[in-house]
């Protein structure tokens, strides 16, 4: 499709720097085409009407503004909390599960505003326009994508700086100085840039915005129980909850409690290495709470497939492979294997440590007559049998081969 035939574009709007530029430069640059705006509210507890007024003054001909906080929470995160995905061991995915929902949406307002053209303000470095690119082409395949960071001129923050100063958009709190770059949602906040760049520098204090320092925390525990339904979280302390509430005082409590701080060089889609410091409160409490839930629930053979497929899971989050047959087949195997896995920990919270303290289910695998040290139905002498058949292939080898070194031989 010609510039010339783009009359409508749809952008994805955050109202910070970037995508406030894109609006003036869209214009400019696509004979002056209209404008939508949608910003998608995934707990990032913004000001809506300042954010309205914003992209009005940028250019914008309106901006929607869509509420999909509990979508985010049950069908997105408690999903991957389910299914124990940490990108390269570490990674809570913060970022990476909230964008093809972000996506999934705007690509929906595109199709019922009858634009020509979706936008987005992910630079050609990150991870960010291979997650909103992909969901884009999975729900409006027939749409144009543009993309400005990988064709305008700007190559900076300070150069997209200038160019606002420039077209009279208001930057708020954003300065030459002040460049971190940040993405929060009710999940996580990320923190990239800036002093960051450098992997061996510790992160400034003033950086962390959900958590307290471990030293400032509290000096008494904080306990806390988390009830799960079939591998989802339900409710806290017996009380039943909204995915959103759940999350949101979670948060506070952790938070609080000094917990949910990550500092790590992680491996991008485009192959490179960047090192991002993350804040997960209510992720870091869940995930270890729900591992020992499993542990209690599940069998020693579901427990070693779903860790293999948490690993494919989270990388395929991370890749913004989200809509794809393979993220949906792993769903349906997280959903049977945790048919079974209701019942409630209880967690004490104290200075960046979540302790478990203990575990219930009316369906635990744990039978404390058959685990006791006293007595109870287990015969002892079934072990040697047992043995000598679990062992076989490796007397068999040993005796095949002898002692010997065969390289001596």
């Amino acid at each position: 499709m010609e510039n010339h035939e783009i009359k409508k574009i749809v952008l994805a709007y955050s109202g910070g720097l970037d995508t406030s530029i894109i609006i003036p430069w869209l214009k400019e640059n696509y004979n002056n085409a209209e404008i939508v705006g949608v910003c998608t509210d995934v707990g990032q507890a913004e000001d809506w009407e300042a954010m309205k007024k914003k992209a009005e003054v940028s250019g914008a001909s309106k901006l929607y503004i869509q509420d999909i906080r509990e979508e985010f929470a049950q069908d997105y995160v408690f999903k991957m909390t389910r299914a124990g995905a940490l990108y390269e061991g570490k990674y809570f995915l913060g970022t990476s599960i909230a964008r093809p929902l972000q996506a999934k949406h705007i690509a929906e307002i595109a199709l019922k505003e009858g634009a020509q053209a979706i936008c987005h303000g992910c630079t050609g470095k990150g991870n960010d326009q291979v997650r909103f690119e992909l969901t884009f082409k999975a729900i409006a395949p027939h749409l144009k994508i543009i993309a400005p960071w990988r064709i305008w001129d700007i190559r900076s923050r300070e150069d997209a700086i200038d160019y606002a100063q420039k077209h009279n958009i208001p930057l708020g709190n954003i300065s030459k100085k002040n460049i971190y770059s940040r993405d929060w949602n009710m999940w996580h906040m990320s923190h990239e840039g800036g002093h960051l760049e450098d992997p061996w520098t510790r992160p400034q204090e003033d950086l962390f915005l959900l958590s307290k320092s471990p030293k400032d925390a509290p000096d008494a525990e904080t306990e806390v129980t988390i009830d799960f339904e079939k591998g989802m979280p339900v409710g806290l302390n017996g009380e039943k909850l909204s995915g959103t509430e759940i999350l949101n005082r979670l948060n506070k409590l952790a938070g609080e409690n000094g917990i949910g701080r990550d500092d790590l060089v992680e491996t991008r889609t485009v192959g490179m290495k960047s090192r991002g410091v993350y804040e997960t409160p209510a992720g870091t409490v869940l995930y270890k709470a729900f591992k020992e839930l499993e542990m209690l629930t599940l069998d020693a053979e579901t427990l070693s497939l779903k860790s293999q497929l948490a690993i494919r899971y989270a990388e395929l989050v991370y890749t913004g492979k989200w809509f794809s047959t393979a993220r949906e087949s792993i769903d349906a195997f997280m959903e049977s294997a945790c048919k079974w896995t209701t019942g409630s920990v209880k967690v004490a919270l104290y200075k960046g440590n979540v302790i478990i303290v203990g575990r219930k289910s009316d369906y635990s695998l744990y039978l404390e007559d058959l685990a006791s040290f006293g007595e109870s139905a287990y015969d002892h002498k079934d072990a040697s049998g047992f043995i000598n058949l679990f062992g076989l292939s490796t007397g068999v080898a040993a005796m095949v081969r002898g002692k010997g070194n065969p390289e001596k031989k």
